[in-house]
């Protein structure tokens, strides 16, 4: 009995044995594991990462591929050449971002993007100006208001624009990357305002327009008497001076950025555009600036609100080549092509949709969600309450 029992276990033991070697085996190749040729298993490996000098090279080769094809456009635009799909790059960017050049001794003791407390710090230490805040928000729109419908411009466009850039609530001071509510909430570039003006677009605002606002100032001070009088004359002192500066240097946007980034004199000018007075005139003359150069560029059809924002957001030179793209080239041509380096990279919408038929769906979508918000909506009321006495204003608004 005891040596059947043992020959019925042994038969067991050598049935289990073979139904186990026939089951498909879970280790290691069920771990991610391969099989060497010499029939050992090893731990499947990732492909090393690219080292940051040849991520970074082949970020520059595609940026400055970007600029290359840019410049291509504008010669063929300048000789009323046809533009087609070979004059833009074709691929989406890289994911990597190569880092700021070093800056100079004297460029470091300047923020890299400074905000409100910089630029008023700079704004009187270098120019004597302080500028002057609206009694309230609704105040400073109505001055946009009139300012802007005394232009030329539209409530459709102005309020659009502003839906988009600030989101529906932002104030005119309002800096990017703060136009919400945030505890981990940074500013992610010195871009101010209604329609987001940089500091380089302050420079050369005031560079090039600044006899205009001068006298836009000097019509008001004529209306005033005692302090109030005084003190616009001194704000038109300090006008004057900031102008002067904005002319030391060339009058080119490589120019304005450099002195707007690298001395405490351009920080400064940027606080041009938070004073009740000189501010709206600022935010209008952008957008008055763009219609202009559609013009000048053979647009004459009225500028949607998109279209105009488009201008807006990546300059006149790329935005005329957005307005005028054919409708069959937009799905293929990659944003990328109208940004710079970090301002693609710093700009969620334009890495998001991909190519230009999507930027505009997703401005024109966003402009529809944001204008139902309240502040979009007190701007819509500011320009119904001017608009019949906008246009015998002229075109300087105060924010009383």
């Amino acid at each position: 009995m005891q040596h059947l029992f043992s020959r019925r276990l042994l038969t067991w033991l050598f049935a289990a044995i073979v139904v186990a070697a026939a089951q498909p085996s879970l280790a290691p190749e069920a771990w991610g594991a391969k099989k060497s040729k010499t029939g050992v298993h090893a731990k499947a490996k990732r492909p090393p990462a690219k080292p940051r000098h040849e991520l970074a090279k082949e970020a520059g080769v595609y940026w400055d591929s970007v600029v290359a094809k840019r410049r291509v456009r504008i010669a063929k635009r300048r000789n009323n050449e046809p533009i087609t799909l070979e004059d833009y790059v074709l691929t989406q960017p890289p994911l990597h971002v190569r880092p700021l050049p070093p800056r100079g001794p004297g460029e470091r003791e300047i923020p890299r993007i400074p905000v409100q407390a910089d630029v008023l710090k700079a704004a009187a230490a270098q120019h004597d100006f302080v500028p002057e805040p609206p009694d309230s928000e609704m105040a400073f729109k109505q001055a946009y208001a009139r300012a802007a419908m005394a232009a030329g411009l539209t409530r459709d466009q102005a309020v659009r624009i502003y839906a988009f850039e600030t989101g529906g609530n932002g104030t005119y001071d309002v800096q990017a990357g703060l136009t919400h509510k945030r505890k981990k909430a940074r500013a992610i570039s010195p871009a101010v305002g209604y329609n987001q003006l940089l500091s380089t677009n302050s420079v050369g605002l005031l560079a090039e327009h600044g006899e205009r606002f001068v006298e836009a100032l000097q019509r008001k001070a004529a209306a005033l008497s005692g302090d109030e009088k005084g003190a616009m004359e001194r704000k038109i002192a300090a006008l004057r001076r900031m102008i002067a500066f904005s002319r030391t240097v060339p009058n080119v946007w490589r120019d304005h950025d450099k002195l707007a980034k690298t001395t405490h004199g351009g920080v400064g000018l940027h606080a041009a555009l938070l004073d009740r007075d000189i501010g709206p005139l600022l935010q209008t003359q952008k957008l008055v600036d763009s219609v202009v150069f559609a013009r000048s560029r053979g647009h004459d059809a009225p500028l949607t609100a998109a279209e105009l924002e488009l201008m807006n957001l990546t300059g006149d030179g790329n935005g005329i080549d957005l307005v005028t793209m054919p409708q069959e080239m937009r799905a293929l041509v990659p944003t990328s092509n109208f940004f710079q380096e970090r301002g693609y990279h710093r700009n969620p919408i334009a890495r998001r949709t991909g190519v230009v038929s999507m930027l505009y769906a997703a401005i024109d979508g966003k402009m529809d969600r944001a204008s139902q918000l309240p502040g979009a909506q007190e701007m819509a009321a500011a320009f119904a309450e001017t608009a019949d006495a906008s246009v015998g204003r002229g075109t300087a608004g105060t924010a009383r």
